[in-house]
Formats: structure tokens, sequence, C-alpha cells
């Protein structure tokens, strides 16, 4: 049986949490950088500190890093488990799912129930496809991304690094969501989002540009 560590034991930690109890994969704990959250338990399973805390762990339990909806804390979390020489987490991926053999799966990357995938699909590292999400052929999913519940991808979409689709969220074929934006929930997205903005509405229009 595979033992994992969960980075964050929010809501989305403790779903991730019940996504391995379906997997049949053991939660050893969760790893939190907050102090007063040490020994606390949460849904069954103990919270065992900050990375640091459980050094004598290395080397018997993989990290899933992907624990948290935020890309930035994602890929935080990530290079800190990277600098311990812990195990990253392989795929996770709910039984109920199905994956074509001409898709890809990267490291850390959480599946969740009811997505729907078709062919030719990359998935980037430590990526989230939460609940019942819908993603069309010859879709690439950058590290870091999440993609919230609902969220309907058509065909040749292009998601970057660290961006985060909001729930309900539709985006046209052949449309390009750059690195590090974000697209709010229930938009209709059917032109490019440049890098590091934020776009919202039915269709998604500009709202901000991130620092």
């Amino acid at each position: 049986m595979r033992s994992v560590l969960i980075w964050g034991c929010g809501g989305h930690g403790r779903e991730v949490n019940w996504l391995c109890e379906q997997a049949g994969i053991e939660v050893v704990g969760f790893l939190d950088e907050r102090p007063e959250m040490r020994g606390v338990v949460i849904d069954d399973v103990p919270v065992l500190g900050d990375i640091v805390d459980v050094l004598s762990l290395r080397g018997t339990v993989e990290v899933v890093c992907a624990g948290v909806g935020s890309p930035s804390l994602k890929k935080k979390f990530f290079e800190k488990t990277r600098s311990a020489s812990f195990t990253i987490a392989e795929p996770i991926v709910h039984p109920a799912v199905t994956v074509s053999k001409r898709n890809r799966l990267g490291i850390g990357c959480v599946v969740c129930e009811g997505t729907v995938m078709t062919v030719n699909i990359d998935i980037g590292h430590h990526v989230v496809i939460n609940r019942i999400v819908n993603i069309g052929h010859d879709c690439v999913i950058g590290d870091f991304s999440t993609i919230a519940p609902g969220v309907n991808l058509s065909g040749n979409v292009y998601i970057g690094e660290g961006a985060y689709i909001g729930t309900g969220a539709s985006i046209k074929e052949k449309t390009v969501v750059g690195d590090w934006s974000m697209v709010g929930g229930g938009a209709f997205v059917r032109q490019d989002v440049p890098a590091r903005t934020m776009y919202a509405g039915v269709p998604a229009r500009f709202v901000k540009q991130w620092k």
C-alpha cells in the first residue's frame, strides 16, 4: 500500500484525504506550517507539523504537494519538499476515472471524482483537477495549475503554469490561458488570457493585472 503525507489540512486537503481513502492509499498525516496546528487530528488524520518535523519519515512516504488549491502555495510546498529530499507523490487518480494510455499525468497531480478526459492530454506536475471536470482532446495543463470543480475545457486548450480556472468556467477550443493567470468562476473564455491577469464574466473580460 502506498503511504503519503498531504500538504494542507483545509477543505481541499481533506478532500484529497478522502480521495486517498477511495484509492486505497494510506494517509500518514497532514503537513502544515502553522505551529498551532501540530498535533491536531482532522478527519482521523494527525497534523504532523512542517516538513522539517517529519524528517524521520523520509524514504518511507510520498508527499502530496497538491493538498491546497493555491498554485503559488503548491509551488512553495514542492520546493520545501524537494529541499528536504522527500519523495514526491506519484499521480493520485480517483478509481472511477478512466485515463487513456495517450494521456500524460505529471508527478504529484491529483485527479478527482467525475473527471472526464479524452485523448492526447498533457497534465503537468502538481496540478489539481477537481470534481466533475471535462477535458477535451490535446489540452495542455501547466505545472501547479488548479482546475476547479465543474470546469469545461474544449479541445486544444493551453493552460499555463500556475493558472487557476474557477468553478464552472468554460474555455473555448484553441484558447491560451497564460502563466499565473486566473479565470473567474462561471466565466466563458473565448479569447486568449495574457499571463498574470484575471479575466471574468460571460464573455470573459479583463479585470486586473497581477504584480
